[in-house]
């Protein structure tokens, strides 16, 4: 269900006192994505600033996304909490406002153990709405075994895991493990995309594609028509942009880039700051490579 170039997509704000949302921003960033060939769209996730959306705000931006994508491709919403029943209540929301599936950070900060993350897991996932799961050990400060991932994987509604720990021997082994389950293993790391499609993986969720979607969707078109040397060109001509948009905490360098390209962004809520002149000097000579 979920294969291809989606791009985590940014959330943008307004510049008055309050940094409301840019909901028409929103809706014209996620058209001009779909119209550059993208294959999915996942809002509020940590590239969207979730963790500072009320929880009207983050069903809000949910609501828009299904409706700017019309259909034409599938609504991955991160849906995800460090408490088991705001990501209840998230999760029923987006099934509710029309979204395909739910992405699922793993609980951060409260390291659960193991029985924990099952029934968390679970517990959602029985809301009957295609879940991916979400592996992020940078961000939450645990890993997701592959052992556990391949148990989750034998839930019906559990289709995918958002996959970036950074260790592809880990990719590998869940992808090995889930081989006779309808079960996709997705990069979420750009500069992983390349090797993990290798490997049998389904896609990236993307923070480059915010700002080169018909290049990332080029390269994921040509590794799966068994055009490997114009795959390999893509990656490392796009290697330079992976490294720039995280020259800070994401999703601080990729809204600065977004309004780089012209598009709906506004700045970044607090905690977290707007890069400075000195590193949106170097991210716009970055940007500057692909006009």
């Amino acid at each position: 269900m979920f294969e291809g170039v989606l791009p985590a997509v940014v959330t943008p704000f307004q510049t008055d006192a309050q940094q409301s949302l840019d909901l028409e921003g929103l809706r014209s960033n996620i058209e001009a994505l779909i119209a550059a060939g993208v294959h999915g769209i996942v809002p509020t996730g940590s590239t969207g600033e979730s963790a500072t959306l009320t929880f009207e705000e983050h069903e809000k931006v949910v609501e828009v996304a299904v409706e700017a994508a019309g259909g034409k491709v599938p609504v991955l919403a991160g849906t995800g909490s460090n408490n088991t029943a705001e990501a209840l209540r998230f999760t029923k929301a987006a099934k509710d406002l029309g979204a395909d599936g739910a992405l699922l950070i793993s609980p951060y900060y409260n390291k659960p153990n193991r029985a924990g993350l099952v029934r968390h897991f679970t517990l959602i996932a029985d809301l009957d709405i295609p879940t991916v799961l979400y592996n992020v050990p940078g961000r939450t400060g645990q890993n997701l075994a592959p052992d556990l991932v391949i148990e989750l994987a034998s839930h019906p509604n559990i289709v995918g895991i958002k996959e970036a720990s950074g260790n592809v021997a880990q990719v590998s082994q869940i992808i090995e493990g889930t081989l006779d389950e309808d079960f996709s293993v997705i990069s979420g790391d750009d500069n992983l995309t390349l090797p993990i499609l290798a490997l049998g993986g389904s896609g990236v969720i993307s923070v480059a594609a915010n700002v080169e979607p018909v290049r990332m969707v080029r390269l994921y078109e040509a590794f799966t028509a068994g055009d490997w040397n114009t795959a390999l060109e893509l990656h490392y001509e796009l290697s330079p942009l992976f490294r720039a948009l995280f020259i800070e905490t994401n999703p601080i360098p990729v809204k600065k880039a977004v309004a780089l390209r012209g598009m709906a962004a506004g700045p970044v809520r607090l905690p977290l700051s707007d890069l400075d002149g000195e590193k949106t000097a170097f991210l716009a000579e970055v940007l500057g490579r692909y006009d």
